[in-house]
């Protein structure tokens, strides 16, 4: 096995035989749902950067593979949404993680009532050779676990979560990125198991998941998580670090290339009631419509004075242009 992932195993195992709190740093709320109660070891086991879990994504009682289980609280929070024997399948290449979680899975079960332990399988599995037929999950979510992956093998899980996605399902992710990463943090084995200095920067991340075939990716969110100073890493400069909550979505590839949703709108004040691109794109007279980079960019082409393209705000969710 690789160091990198052989060093991953350990942080982990330690982590399932006693929670580590402090091992990674989310400053998304934890989802509040009617009749939800989650266990406070599940809490502390909260290894993640973000969250995975959006209602909009779980319509019609979906089959969800989870991919990394920690403590099992994002699995507890998708069989919420899908409540049928083996609806969610949880897979992790940790025993000592696979153990903790079906024990938390146990206290989830005396603390809901309408939460059954046999919603979710629990099992074995590598994220870079997925046990799952192919087109055969209608979501599939992992958070905190990819940026551990060096770059061949992080090609590989996407290629892996790409497979077992039926068509137009979604892949949703939350990882850490920055624009900078120094060399001699990246070969580090202990921060990158950590969640820290394999983090790519943001249109990096975004290409990789395109290239494996993903048509449409939504950025839903991003926030600060952490600070790698001089003062306690081996970097000669600050370097910061941001949590991404990002849906890839397993649409056809359009001939013009992947839409990627940033969290850019249009708003169309000039002397007509709408206006036409003539390319599948009305924008009502002062009424913003969510658009895609690649649309942005067009209408930016046009040179019009009656048209405001807004900058990325890198919070997106839903009702765009495409």
């Amino acid at each position: 096995m690789k160091t990198y992932l052989e060093t991953t195993k350990n942080v982990y195992k330690e982590a399932a035989l006693t929670p580590d709190v402090g091992l990674c740093c989310t400053t998304t709320p934890v989802w509040q749902l009617p009749e939800l109660s989650i266990p406070t070891k599940m809490l502390q086991m909260n290894y993640g950067c973000g969250s995975t879990v959006h209602p909009r994504d779980l319509i019609n009682n979906p089959t969800i593979l989870y991919v990394g289980v920690g403590g099992g609280m994002e699995l507890l929070q998708f069989s919420y949404f899908s409540r049928r024997k083996g609806g969610v399948i949880g897979l992790d290449v940790v025993d000592e993680m696979i153990n903790a979680c079906n024990e938390n899975m146990q206290d989830a079960e005396k603390e809901n009532a309408w939460f059954d332990k046999s919603f979710i399988n629990v099992r074995k599995g590598d994220a870079l050779c997925l046990p799952v037929e192919d087109n055969s999950i209608d979501v599939a979510a992992q958070n905190c676990l990819f940026n551990i992956f060096s770059h061949a093998d992080l090609k590989k899980a996407l290629k892996e979560m790409y497979r077992v996605l039926k068509p137009h399902g979604r892949l949703v992710l939350s990882d850490p990125v920055a624009e900078k990463m120094p060399e001699q943090l990246k070969v580090d084995e202990t921060l990158r198991a950590l969640c820290l200095s394999g983090s790519l920067p943001l249109k990096e991340y975004i290409k990789m998941i395109t290239d494996v075939g993903f048509g449409t990716v939504e950025i839903r969110a991003k926030r600060p998580y952490r600070v790698l100073s001089p003062e306690h890493y081996n970097t000669n400069e600050l370097i910061f670090i941001e949590s991404v909550e990002v849906c890839a979505i397993k649409d056809p590839m359009p001939e013009d290339g992947p839409c990627v949703f940033t969290g850019k709108s249009a708003i169309y004040y000039g002397s007509e009631e709408f206006f036409d691109d003539t390319k599948g794109h009305t924008l009502l007279l002062n009424q913003p419509l969510a658009i895609c980079d690649k649309t942005a960019e067009a209408l930016v082409e046009l040179n019009r004075d009656d048209i405001n393209i807004s900058d990325s705000t890198f919070f997106y969710d839903g009702g765009g242009c495409c």
